[in-house]
């Protein structure tokens, strides 16, 4: 089986980790911290702001069975991509939305997914696509969050977009 890695901040990690969690074709997701500066970041310190770093998802994937592109399109789904730092009521930069790209093909992808999308909505995209950085996974308690408390998701309306 092949593995590959892709990254997203799209606000709350809980929500977009079980999104990413119920695809076919992703092998692992881990809940974290990139983006910033701060080496070894505690939540505490993410959701203070002062890190630089974004609350995101590390997704491992079989692109035998799911694409990029289709990680993509979840990814566009779970969030509101034109809200500047914020997602519902989380406000900051941690909560900011980013796709995080490993290689120039993930790149490519994500700046033509990021133009599609945005001839479907009527504000701007502000979505971060930048290059993937060193990924901190966030405490063992915000691992499948939601999962352990049986909740299935916590949608963020796309109402303003």
């Amino acid at each position: 089986m092949q593995r590959e890695t892709a990254t997203f901040a799209a606000g709350c990690f809980w929500g977009v980790e079980a999104a990413f969690r119920a695809l076919p074709g992703v092998t692992q997701t881990t809940v974290g911290y990139t983006g910033g500066d701060a080496e070894h970041p505690t939540y505490k310190q993410v959701c203070r702001g002062g890190t630089g770093h974004a609350e995101a998802v590390e997704v491992e994937y079989d692109p035998s069975v799911i694409s990029y592109d289709d990680l993509l399109a979840t990814f566009w789904s779970t969030h509101n991509p034109t809200t500047h730092n914020r997602q519902g009521w989380d406000i900051g930069s941690q909560y900011r939305s980013a796709a995080f790209f490993h290689d120039n093909d993930q790149r490519v992808a994500a700046l033509a997914s990021r133009d599609d999308n945005q001839r479907a909505v009527k504000r701007q995209i502000v979505t971060q696509i930048v290059p993937a950085e060193r990924f901190w996974p966030a405490e063992d308690y915000h691992q499948q969050y939601l999962e352990k408390r049986g909740q299935a998701s916590c949608a963020i309306s796309l109402d303003a977009a």
